[in-house]
């Protein structure tokens, strides 16, 4: 766990004679979900060195993830550590280490994945439409990524579809958002209901897109 690594970082710096002459680097993996908030540990308690990745490439569930140690130390001046990296390039770096080797990077992966900056459902679309802040700690431009994105999909909210068509160059009241917004779930519906009668013909689990389009024609 990160205290007990942190623990055994701050053992080494008061145990060892003459550490103060070299550089105590972390080399963690991630095979707990844990590089990170280790690694950082680490340098809370002594260390001066991180080993870390690009999109947290390496041996068996990976390294630290560059990216994330970066935004870590950005967001958290009160630490007094920097990097030196050009955060802006990080989305940049991802996609080209992606390509390179082949290598898809999660879509849920924090600071470079696609949906990183992506809301799709209705709670947190209209949170973030009030406030950014409210859901995301981290401006877009600052890691290189192309910007926020508000995703229609069956979770969607009033706020959301309003948004899109302002961006679409459409002013609608609140009522007839209100009944726009019953014609989207309407076609969402139809939608998901081909899919459901495809998949139940393909014999395939369909418990959840059932339980999506009941929530869709009650609401």
């Amino acid at each position: 766990l990160p205290y007990q690594y942190g623990e055994k970082m701050a053992y080494l710096i008061n145990n060892v004679p003459n550490v103060d002459k070299a550089v105590l680097s972390c080399h963690c993996h991630n095979d707990l979900g844990l590089a990170t908030a280790n690694s950082i540990s680490g340098i809370i308690n002594g260390a001066r060195q991180i080993e870390c990745t690009i999109n947290g490439l390496g041996e068996r569930a990976g390294n630290t993830s560059l990216e994330e140690v970066v935004m870590v130390i950005k967001q958290h001046k009160h630490l007094g550590f920097y990097t030196g990296i050009h955060s802006e390039k990080l989305n940049p770096m991802s996609r080209l280490v992606s390509d390179t080797m082949r290598m898809p990077v999660q879509p849920n992966k924090a600071i470079v994945g696609a949906n990183a900056f992506s809301h799709s459902s209705g709670i947190h679309q209209d949170g973030f439409l009030k406030d950014a802040l409210t859901y995301e700690i981290i401006n877009p431009e600052d890691v290189g990524a192309e910007g926020s994105r508000i995703v229609l999909t069956a979770r969607s909210g009033r706020s959301a579809l309003a948004y899109r068509l302002q961006k679409l160059g459409f002013q609608f009241n609140r009522n007839d958002v209100d009944v726009l917004y019953k014609e989207f779930l309407a076609e969402r519906a139809e939608i998901l209901k081909h899919k459901w009668i495809e998949s139940e013909k393909a014999g395939k689990d369909i418990g959840f897109e059932k339980a999506l389009l009941d929530w869709i024609v009650k609401h």
